[in-house]
């Protein structure tokens, strides 16, 4: 895919999206989020994607809106302010509702609407250098991309008021201890790269229906009606099938997945 602001790549089942903004802590403008909006349904119409990584080029993930670039909102209505801020919106909910999972390596400082996108991806490893800020309250905002409603989920509602009120970094070491990130490593982009080779390599059905089983905001009884749903799925699955087969004959189960 060819883009301006972000670049877009499937290496053995797995699409990479990365911000390629370095110059400004991969900032992003209008442009930049309809590229992300569209890497993203890229990523998500493709069968031979198995998992998604979300990362930043150079030294940061997403340093929120560039500022530079944008409008001056004293000549705009409401309306179109709201219009810019859905299209944000948009790329959030994109990643939340994805069957395929999605990983944020956060390599550097991603700030606002940049820590929202990683709090929207499915998983999350963060780097030495990695600086999780919601940070509106400090600039006189709200979370208007989503941090209000995401981190309380993640990591329960005090924890999540603490940092949106204060605005205060989590940084790489705090964002482990309290769930936030599954992982501290050197390099986040290689360490994500495992833990979504290791995604891919499981049964590709059972794991995008897990997925969409993971719902907070779900009823024990909803969430038993829809599972019992997406079991059958699997049971008739030819990959549930070769799973059996292989854990039987004690040898590795063999899907078809693409090379490297």
């Amino acid at each position: 895919m060819l883009y301006d602001h972000v670049s877009y790549a499937v290496t053995g089942g797995i699409a990479t999206i990365t911000i390629e903004r370095p110059d400004v802590y991969n900032a992003f403008t209008r442009q930049t989020v309809l590229e992300l909006n569209d890497a993203a349904r890229t990523a998500e119409a493709d069968d031979d994607v198995y998992a998604v990584i979300l990362t930043g080029a150079g030294k940061g993930f997403c340093s929120g809106a560039d500022t530079t670039a944008m409008p001056d909102w004293d000549d705009q209505t409401p309306e179109e302010y709201g219009a810019f801020l859905w299209l944000i919106q948009q790329f959030v909910w994109r990643l939340r509702q994805m069957a395929t999972p999605s990983i944020a390596a956060v390599n550097g400082p991603a700030i606002g609407a940049g820590c929202d996108f990683a709090l929207a991806c499915d998983l999350r490893v963060v780097g030495e250098n990695a600086i999780l800020r919601e940070g509106f309250v400090n600039v006189g905002l709200v979370p208007g991309d989503g941090g209000a409603w995401l981190l309380p989920r993640l990591v329960g509602e005090s924890k999540a008021r603490e940092y949106l009120l204060t605005g205060r970094d989590i940084e790489p070491a705090a964002a482990v201890d309290i769930g936030l990130a599954v992982e501290r490593a050197d390099d986040p982009l290689a360490a994500a790269g495992e833990l979504a080779a290791e995604i891919r390599d499981t049964p590709a059905t059972a794991v995008q229906l897990t997925n969409r089983l993971v719902d907070p905001e779900r009823s024990f009884d909803e969430y038993c009606r829809e599972a019992a749903a997406f079991q059958w799925e699997c049971v008739v699955d030819d990959e549930h099938a070769e799973a059996v087969a292989a854990f039987n004959e004690g040898r590795e189960p063999s899907y078809d997945r693409p090379s490297e």
